[in-house]
This record gives structure tokens, C-alpha cells and sequence, in this order.
């Protein structure tokens, strides 16, 4: 894997939507903060259009997206949002000039389908990272964490462990995002391949059976079975019915993985969370689960 080259102050960033409209009010905090940090932050130049609950038409973000990567200036690009809308773009979107010169590509939930994409196809590392949105209810262990990355710094957690996780150690590429959404991509370019990587899935405000149903997608179609490792960020949210399914999202999780031997971590601080930390997907990382768990890149 490829890795972009670390930001430095001074350095020029672009903010941009692939998926759900954004105003500008709500990316106020996110422009501060990053200019704060000595970044020159520009705008998509259609990042406030809208079209129902997309921010502009499908070419707007597409040439907002394309600008942006073949942009030799810019140094990173923050998707503003999730909702959905990424995987409409994905097709029209030529990657040329981003292969010859790779930039940090930055967000999470919706723009899993990005890192599948790139991690797979390109081999060149994206930040699952939180995005301006959220920037005014993160914690600072989020933010820091994003910094971090950003300007090059190492990437070291440790964390309370769950009494479901499976001990072990993992080495490998760390692939993944959404569960949704890498659902949704299997069959197409953009699946990742997981054979011997660790695989990290978060989501969010999903019936309980739909949460096994996906799980199933991805045992029967060879994803889980040779896996390095697993982790399991924040399930939150979760949904069920009147007739009640029986587990927990966690239980689902540990049942459909239950043929498998590899470390397996629950409630890893990333995802649908005020405290979403940093991870580079396509990195190379260290999963330990004891009585801690660490994540080391």
C-alpha cells in the first residue's frame, strides 16, 4: 500500500460532498479548527448546491470529487458528510492523476465506499477519520487522533476490552468501514478483498436481522473466512421488533464468525460516535486482544 505524503502547516485542503447536502453553518466549526491547525482550507465550489437531500446533482459531486483529486495543490480531502450518495459517483470518477500523486481522502459511514474502492483497486492508504459535520461534538481524543494521522504521527490505542472478544494477536492490512455499505459493494470493483487483512465494521441505526443478514453476505461470499482479524467498532443505535430477534448486534457478530479462530474486538472507539478515532485503512496495523486491546499502526 501506498501511503500519502503527511500534511504540513501552510498546506492546502479541500472540503467537499459526496453524499448528503451540508450548509455552511454546519461546517463552521470544521473550517476553524482545520485553519487552526495551519491548513488553507477551500471550498468545493458546488459543496452548498442542493438537489432533495444531495448536495448538488450527481455531476456537481462528481466534478466537485474529480477537481479535487486532480487538484496537484491539494493536499487532502475531507468529505463533509455521510448520508448517501458516494456510491452514485464512484463510476464517473477518474483516479489517473490521484494514483500519480496520492492525497489523504478522509471520512467515514457513506464514504466507506471510497476507501473500498481505493484501498482495492489502488492500493494507496485513506483516512477513516470523522468528518466536518461532527467536528463540533467530538471528543478531542477524536480530533487529536485525526491531527495525528494527518501530520504524520503514529497511530497507538489501547482500550478497555469487551467480555465477547476473542484473544489473540493479527497482523495485517486493515480494510473495511461500514457494514452496510460493504455490503452493498460486494460483487462490483470496488469489494475488497480480505484474505489475510484485519477487517473493521461499524454501523448504525439497523434492524437486528438485517445486521445478521449482512453478516451472512459476507461469510457466504468468502469475506470472513480468512481473515487476519476482526473489529467490531460502535453498533449504535440498533433496532428490533415487536417479535424480538434474540441477540445482540455484538452476538450477531461473534455467531457468524464462530467457524473462524482469528482475534476477534468488540466496542473499538470508531464509527457512528462522538468518539471516533482515527484509522488508516490500507495501513499496515497490529490488532493485540488480552486484557487490553491494542491497535498499533
Amino acid at each position: 500500500m501506498q501511503k500519502p505524503n503527511r500534511l504540513k502547516k501552510g498546506d492546502k485542503v479541500v472540503i467537499i460532498s459526496t453524499a448528503r447536502k451540508i450548509s455552511e453553518e454546519e461546517i463552521r466549526p470544521a473550517l476553524n479548527l482545520l485553519e487552526n491547525w495551519g491548513l488553507e482550507v477551500v471550498l468545493g465550489n458546488n459543496l452548498f448546491k442542493e438537489e432533495h437531500q444531495f448536495s448538488g446533482t450527481t455531476n456537481e459531486r462528481v466534478k466537485d470529487f474529480q477537481e479535487a483529486l486532480d487538484d496537484s495543490t491539494i493536499k487532502a480531502i475531507f468529505c463533509a458528510r455521510g448520508g448517501y450518495g458516494t456510491v452514485k459517483i464512484i463510476d464517473e470518477i477518474y483516479f489517473s492523476k490521484f494514483i500519480e500523486s496520492p492525497k489523504w481522502i478522509v471520512g467515514y459511514s457513506d464514504v466507506t465506499v471510497l476507501h473500498n474502492h481505493v484501498n482495492q483497486n489502488f492500493k494507496i492508504d485513506t483516512l477513516h477519520a470523522t468528518m466536518p459535520i461532527n467536528f463540533k461534538t467530538n471528543t478531542q481524543e477524536s480530533l487529536g487522533s485525526l491531527k495525528k494521522a494527518l501530520f504524520g504521527e503514529d497511530l497507538n490505542y489501547e482500550f478497555d476490552t469487551n467480555q465477547l472478544n476473542r484473544k489473540g494477536d493479527a497482523e495485517g492490512i486493515l480494510v473495511g468501514g461500514n457494514l452496510s455499505i460493504i455490503y452493498s459493494l460486494t460483487g462490483t470493483s470496488s469489494q475488497i478483498d480480505t484474505a489475510g487483512k484485519i477487517l473493521f465494521i461499524e454501523d448504525l441505526d439497523e434492524y437486528l436481522y438485517h445486521v445478521d443478514r449482512m453478516m451472512m453476505n459476507l461469510k457466504r461470499t468468502g469475506m470472513l473466512a480468512d481473515l487476519s482479524g476482526l473489529i467490531v467498532g460502535g453498533m449504535s443505535d440498533m433496532n428490533d421488533h415487536t417479535i424480538l430477534y434474540g441477540k445482540s448486534a455484538k452476538e450477531i457478530i461473534l455467531d457468524a464468525v464462530s467457524d473462524y479462530s482469528y482475534p476477534v474486538c468488540f466496542d473499538f472507539p470508531a464509527g457512528h460516535l462522538d468518539d471516533n478515532r482515527t484509522l488508516i485503512m490500507g495501513g499496515d496495523a497490529q490488532l493485540i486482544v488480552g486484557e487490553k486491546c491494542r491497535l498499533i499502526f
